[in-house]
């Protein structure tokens, strides 16, 4: 009898530990951003990084220029260093060659940004399908920066 309640006792126990575990969710701590298609970027808490122009210029919410795509998809800071390479259907490329991200069509209006594995970082409405994979990029590098100043000071 014993080892009947020993038993049912383990039993009881694993299956209430297994039912925990499955109500835990992880959270994702993934940077994803948007693009919509007026051409504002944020990021998936809703937070506004900046923006792009009419001249294809992206910008930061004060209006600073942050990056442009030349003719040839090269992808220029302000100061005119080349960051990556980005192809019309919507592959971006650090400056080493190494393709970084790409894009799929969701529907007519959207695509994702995926890694080349596939992990999902953001989506960006058609238009500014160019400027989705340099976009996520750009502001993750600035993120990392961010990050990075925080730990230096504390």
């Amino acid at each position: 009898m014993k080892k009947l309640h020993l038993f049912l006792f383990i039993l009881t126990m694993t299956t209430a530990v297994t039912v925990s575990a499955w109500g835990q969710t992880k959270k994702d701590t993934t940077f994803k951003i948007s693009i919509t298609d007026k051409g504002w970027i944020r990021d998936y808490g809703g937070t506004k990084l900046g923006y792009i122009d009419k001249d294809n210029i992206v910008r930061n919410n004060k209006g600073q220029k942050l990056y442009f795509i030349d003719g040839s998809g090269n992808v220029i800071d302000a100061n005119g260093k080349k960051l990556g390479m980005a192809k019309k259907n919507g592959s971006y490329y650090n400056i080493n060659g190494q393709n970084i991200l790409n894009t799929k069509d969701l529907d007519k209006e959207k695509c994702a940004i995926l890694d080349p594995k596939g992990h999902n970082f953001g989506t960006a409405h058609m238009n500014y399908k160019l400027h989705a994979c340099a976009a996520h990029c750009y502001f993750l590098e600035q993120q990392k920066k961010k990050e990075e100043a925080k730990k230096a000071k504390g």
